[in-house]
């Protein structure tokens, strides 16, 4: 994840801080900056090698500087900071209206579907190894997790986004085929195991299910599809998904589809709102560590950890939690009305393909 990482300034101000502040008073900028460094590698990598392979330094001099006893120089810290992604304006508590995202865009410098997954998987990993983890989603289509429940679903959501990334390929004429590669459906499958096991609360609203059946529609009008059984199919299996669903919401907790229904009470929390959902929203906390996932142009990314617009886009999702409905754990009634209403959206596709 990306964050701002100061201008010239900063580091003159950051290298002052560092004469001027004893090094055993509270924590100085050096040491905050190796902190957060820690905490966002996963447990399995070598800090000090990481460090000392950045820098170009032997082991001992990568301890002396990650233990305090030997001041960073300009140009390793920017060297840093530019390489782990850290704000160094937020370390040093420099308030600023500007926020630097990273942008994951599928097709820029080779970036493929593939990797794109890899890297959500990354962050999931890290969400998992830490002792306290929060996900908030508001899902204007349905939570990539879910696609991953269903081979088909996922295999069409692929078919679909090389569609409207690539629209000019060698293979634009390619009819949909439910082949889906063994490596991009099992990063996907993990991802979704790791998933279920965080506390998440997600923001629905009926669009984020239409958005699915309205793909599905135009494939098939297109022509997209091999044969009319294939779209048929397809909404077979978004039936099976919205049972799936409901009865996760029902529990309160997510599972995997086939498998024995475990696992913690509470730990998913599902809300129905009526009007407002306009983009895809996702904020994450590790351990304190705020980041925010958001799309364009479908599903590229852009992602900060940007204190101050993080935790202004997590009151902003406590705000909308307020005027929607939760529809899992109790609320049957709703919850109910709510997956009825997904039911019939592909009981009318499945009309209209026949």
């Amino acid at each position: 994840m990306l964050g701002e990482t100061g201008t010239f300034l900063h580091f003159v101000f950051f290298k002052k801080l560092t004469y001027l502040a004893p090094m055993n008073q509270e924590k100085s900028t050096q040491e905050l900056l190796f902190q957060t460094i820690k905490q966002r590698l996963p447990s399995n990598l070598s800090f000090v090698h990481d460090i000392s392979e950045l820098l170009g330094i032997s082991y001992d001099s990568a301890y002396r500087r990650i233990r305090g006893e030997k001041e960073l120089s300009l140009e390793e810290i920017r060297t840093i900071c530019l390489h782990y992604k850290v704000s160094l304006d937020a370390l040093m508590g420099v308030e600023s209206n500007s926020v630097v995202f990273n942008s994951r865009a599928i097709g820029q410098d080779n970036f493929t579907l593939e990797m794109w997954l890899s890297g959500i998987l990354a962050e999931m990993k890290r969400l998992k190894e830490s002792k306290d983890k929060e996900i908030i989603y508001a899902a204007k289509d349905i939570p990539v997790f879910h696609l991953f429940q269903f081979p088909e679903i996922a295999a069409f959501k692929f078919y679909f986004w090389h569609k409207a990334l690539f629209p000019i390929r060698e293979d634009e004429d390619m009819q949909f085929s439910l082949d889906i590669t063994e490596n991009v459906y099992s990063i996907g499958y993990q991802m979704l195991s790791l998933y279920n096991t965080v506390p998440v609360c997600e923001l629905w609203n009926e669009e984020t299910f239409t958005s699915i059946t309205r793909q599905i529609e135009y494939c098939y009008v297109s022509g997209f599809f091999a044969s009319k059984a294939d779209a048929l199919n397809l909404c077979d299996v978004l039936e099976k998904m919205i049972r799936h669903l409901q009865r996760q919401a029902e529990r309160g907790f997510l599972f995997l589809y086939g498998q024995p229904e475990d696992g913690l009470p509470g730990n998913y929390r599902l809300y129905f709102n009526e009007v407002l959902l306009s983009d895809n929203t996702i904020y994450t906390n590790v351990d304190g560590n705020a980041g925010t996932f958001m799309t364009y142009n479908i599903i590229n990314l852009l992602i900060t950890t940007n204190p101050s617009f993080c935790e202004q886009i997590r009151n902003n999702l406590q705000i909308l939690m307020t005027k929607s409905t939760l529809i899992s754990g109790t609320s049957a009634k709703e919850r109910n009305r709510f997956f009825h209403l997904m039911q019939d959206k592909v009981r009318i596709l499945r009309t209209r393909i026949e």
